[in-house]
């Protein structure tokens, strides 16, 4: 049931496969405060931390999502298992009865590459294993997902990717593994709309901008939330960055859309869908990052976001 109040979410249900930080935190944190019932899954928990024994942990996660006036619910599974998955989506079924909302957004490839280094001097194991990160794990997930999902009209399903498709169909991106699978999580979006559409739901793919995440953050810049501006000496095009809200805050748009089936198939980016839906970032803003590289960081240009947030 759509609904024009401030918790336009408010009965529906959603996974977020790959929640415990980054876009996946920041989207399952903006549909909470949307009003949703969300899953959250990782393989970082307390008990267990995963992917470099970052902090972040799927029951953080979670709480976060109550915090935000949401209902949280944390999930221990590893989306290369298929029995795993599947045991999420029963659990789903059984608790809730629906689904209205998947986020595909399981990665945890950041360490398996390095940038602008040619395929054949790349670790072959490293990359092989990025690809089952970012391909296979959405397969798997969607395979399990969608039959739920597609109980009730209106579902949606988001690929988060990094890049638009036209921006990565003219542009080299990082190294082989890494274009490979930024651009087969772009085509996986596009089938799955061609599948979904005539039975009532939509597909699209998300990219944010330059993502504030939490390793971005510490690990390169280091700097805070609150103090990521201390960054911009070293790296003036950091000034176009992005917190993980403002990408939760378009997918809970698209969610809360109902005509979002305008979209479907479509390549989309966090700060188009700012321009449309009115939404902003935590400092007010509505940084177009994907626009500022095109116009300002590839040309070479000095760095400067005014026109772009």
């Amino acid at each position: 049931m759509e609904t024009t109040t401030k918790r336009p979410l408010e009965g529906r249900v959603a996974l977020v496969a790959g929640a415990t930080r980054g876009a996946g935190r920041g989207i399952a944190v903006q549909l909470g405060a949307a009003g949703a019932t969300v899953y959250a899954t990782g393989r970082s928990t307390r008990a267990s931390r995963r992917e470099g024994d970052r902090p972040e942990t799927i029951e953080e996660t979670a709480e976060l999502i109550d915090a935000a006036g949401g209902t949280g619910v944390a999930v221990r599974a590893d989306h290369l298992e298929p029995e795993q998955v599947r045991a999420v989506v029963a659990r789903i079924e059984r608790e809730q009865g629906r689904l209205d909302v998947l986020v595909n957004d399981i990665w945890g490839g950041d360490l398996l590459f390095r940038w602008e280094t040619p395929l054949w001097e790349q670790s072959l194991d490293d990359g092989l294993k990025m690809l089952r990160l970012a391909i296979e794990t959405h397969a798997i997930t969607s395979h399990a997902a969608l039959p739920l999902l597609l109980r009730e009209p209106g579902g949606l399903v988001v690929e988060m990717t990094d890049g638009t498709a036209e921006y990565n169909a003219a542009n080299y991106r990082v190294s082989y593994f890494y274009d490979l699978a930024k651009t087969a999580t772009l085509r996986m979006a596009f089938a799955q709309a061609h599948e979904l559409g005539p039975r009532g739901a939509t597909a699209v793919a998300l990219t944010p901008g330059w993502l504030r995440s939490e390793a971005m953050l510490d690990t390169f810049m280091g700097v805070t939330e609150e103090t990521w501006r201390d960054a911009l000496e070293r790296v003036p095009h950091f000034c176009i960055s992005e917190s993980p809200a403002f990408v939760g805050r378009a997918v809970a748009a698209l969610a809360a859309d109902p005509e979002r089936a305008r979209w479907n198939g479509a390549s989309l980016s966090s700060g188009q869908l700012a321009q449309v839906y009115g939404f902003t970032d935590l400092d007010g803003s509505r940084p177009d990052a994907w626009r500022y590289v095109v116009e300002v960081q590839d040309p070479g240009r000095p760095a400067d976001a005014t026109g772009y947030r």
